[in-house]
């Protein structure tokens, strides 16, 4: 019995042991992207206009990376504190634990190379080599064009600095480890040419993570087979439940019915200045897509991610898009 036993423990103590040295490899050796690219931007008129394009109007950084206006449809960021952060990603909305958008000023960064901006935004490392969490979606980022990731640093660089302390994020256990896994080096590809619709609007959809938000999720994780469905839950400032719509062709449940005219017209409709100045009045619905910003998407950029999407597998899946 004492045999037993005391092989039991020490069992137990090997397993322990190898617990600890993974968390250990964990902790200390990931994440392991390599060293920020040696590179320097230029930041010339036509390539910080791109930047600005893509940071407001296709990847949006600037909307998570400013201080959002509930009290607007779509809370658009509010004027003066564009690229401030401090938005809070929380356990309130389904986070495991709480996260919050950097600040990416020059006040927040200015101290940061033009390659560690790029190995954070395509990799998700930061300056430090800390693992960022992927509410930016780094992963889907790091398979755009180099061209591209480049004219949104020259864009961020000449953002007006605005001092703004973010408090440091805090992921709970075991997120505290697992986001150390989820950094994976940058497979940058070359933007398609705009004559190839469907590959275009593929690499604009990635752009845009559309299916980030357009995916139902389970442990954080998106559920094969679900992609583009929608139903992935977000949770207002009011306390009511928004779920993304499902964006695949399906006929009854999806985009499938819809003619080119009226998915485009979906998003030009908020490029009319009243969405800009309208109060949303409280408990009212309101959304977390940002209409207002997607409104200043070019018309052919709007067609080929409406080519794509028509182009993707259709998914039944029935959304109940707001609930109290």
């Amino acid at each position: 019995m004492k045999k037993a036993s005391k092989y039991l423990f020490m069992g137990m103590a090997g397993l322990l042991v190898v617990v600890l040295s993974a968390l250990a490899y964990v902790k200390v050796a990931l994440p392991d992207v390599g060293e920020a690219p040696e590179i320097k931007i230029t930041g010339t008129e036509s390539q910080v206009a791109r930047g600005r394009y893509l940071a407001h109007n296709v990847m949006v950084c600037v909307d998570c990376h400013s201080e959002r206006d509930w009290t607007k449809y779509s809370g658009p960021p509010k004027p003066g504190t564009w690229g401030k952060g401090g938005e809070a990603f929380s356990k309130d909305m389904g986070f495991p634990g709480t996260f919050f958008a950097r600040n990416i000023t020059p006040a927040g960064v200015g101290d940061w190379t033009d390659g560690e901006l790029f190995r954070a935004i395509t990799a998700g490392v930061d300056k430090n080599g800390q693992a960022l969490f992927p509410v930016m979606p780094h992963h889907l980022y790091g398979q755009l064009a180099q061209e591209d990731i480049e004219a949104v640093i020259a864009y961020i660089r000449t953002l007006p600095a605005i001092e703004n302390d973010i408090p440091d994020s805090q992921p709970e256990f075991p997120m505290n480890f697992i986001m150390n896994t989820l950094p994976r080096k940058a497979s940058l590809k070359p933007m398609p040419a705009k004559s190839e619709t469907l590959l275009y609007g593929k690499y604009l959809a990635t752009a845009a993570a559309c299916g980030e938000c357009h995916t139902p999720k389970e442990k954080g994780q998106n559920i094969p087979g679900m992609e583009f469905a929608g139903g992935m839950e977000f949770k207002l400032p009011d306390g009511s439940t928004l779920r993304s719509a499902n964006i695949t062709p399906d006929k009854k449940t999806g985009l499938g019915n819809w003619t080119k005219e009226a998915f485009i017209n979906r998003f030009k409709q908020y490029n009319d200045s009243s969405f800009h100045t309208q109060t949303v009045a409280k408990g009212a619905f309101n959304t977390v897509m940002p209409w207002v910003m997607y409104a200043g998407m070019e018309q052919q950029d709007l067609e080929a991610i409406y080519a794509y999407l028509q182009d993707i597998p259709a998914v039944p899946h029935q959304v109940v898009r707001y609930s109290k």
